[in-house]
């Protein structure tokens, strides 16, 4: 990636290129980038951030020093997760993170390689794609914690591998090899070589798209699967009219008909 700009964001870090893919990095390798109560908002307050950035097309989140993440920092919890009130708002934190990322307006790919448990399960889950790699662990051990997910981390979970595969993942508390992960859909596309590699690449390849179709694509079929299409029925209408009305759709036809790479703008 040419040309890129690192803002540090410790422990989350986020650098953005010059071709529209800006890869979200959770760097706390020392503990396999567990997830502290800071780390979760911060998390939220990223993506929300980010969804405003015209520059950005595509996301890729992944995680430093060779591991995705190990979910929650259990060794804070005695001291921010110690009571049911505190529960709630350690709750409220980690939903805020997840729903921005589900959310978010542009395609999201989650590299998952080595650990990705927990509630690092989860964070993968909620981005729109996932690519791992031969190091790939994925699982949710919350069985063997006492822990009930909640109903945005099961549906998520539900919905990527389906309901029988959900109560296995969730009811054994199993920590998944990489074939397995694939077998069971909690990957989407197992990569020969590194899993942020892969990713990177596949980002590039939808950023190369008009940012339009990108966006309108995601809205639908999230419209769809949620069995809201009816209801946003005026959204989706007026998401196609911006699309026809575009410069990139002019763009796109009179690329097709001089045989060149087309030139978007996402206006």
């Amino acid at each position: 990636m040419s040309q890129t700009t690192t803002q540090t964001r410790e422990p989350i870090r986020v650098t953005t290129g010059g071709d529209g893919v800006t890869i979200v990095t959770i760097d706390r390798p020392e503990k396999r980038n567990a997830v502290s109560l800071a780390m979760w908002r911060r998390l939220g307050d990223v993506f929300t951030e980010l969804a405003d950035d015209e520059s950005v097309r595509v996301v890729v989140l992944t995680g430093a020093g060779g591991h995705f993440s190990a979910g929650a920092d259990i060794s804070e919890f005695a001291e921010v997760r110690n009571t049911a009130e505190a529960g709630r708002i350690y709750e409220e934190a980690g939903l805020h993170a997840a729903l921005a990322i589900r959310d978010f307006p542009k395609p999201t790919i989650a590299a998952a390689h080595g650990v990705t448990v927990g509630g690092g399960c989860g964070l993968a889950l909620a981005c729109d794609l996932r690519v791992g790699d031969a190091t790939t662990r994925m699982g949710i051990p919350a069985a063997r914690l006492g822990i009930v997910y909640g109903t945005l981390d099961c549906s998520l979970l539900e919905r990527q591998v389906g309901l029988a595969t959900a109560k296995l993942v969730l009811c054994s508390g199993r920590i998944f090899p990489a074939p397995d992960c694939a077998r069971m859909r909690l990957i989407d596309i197992a990569a020969d070589g590194p899993a942020l590699e892969a990713a990177v690449t596949l980002a590039r390849e939808f950023a190369g798209n008009a940012p339009l179709s990108l966006e309108g694509a995601k809205l639908v079929l999230e419209a769809v699967a949620r069995g809201e299409a009816e209801a946003r029925a005026d959204e989706i209408e007026a998401v196609l009219d911006r699309a026809i009305a575009s410069a990139d759709y002019r763009e796109g036809a009179r690329a097709f008909m001089e045989k060149r790479k087309p030139r978007f703008t996402g206006r």
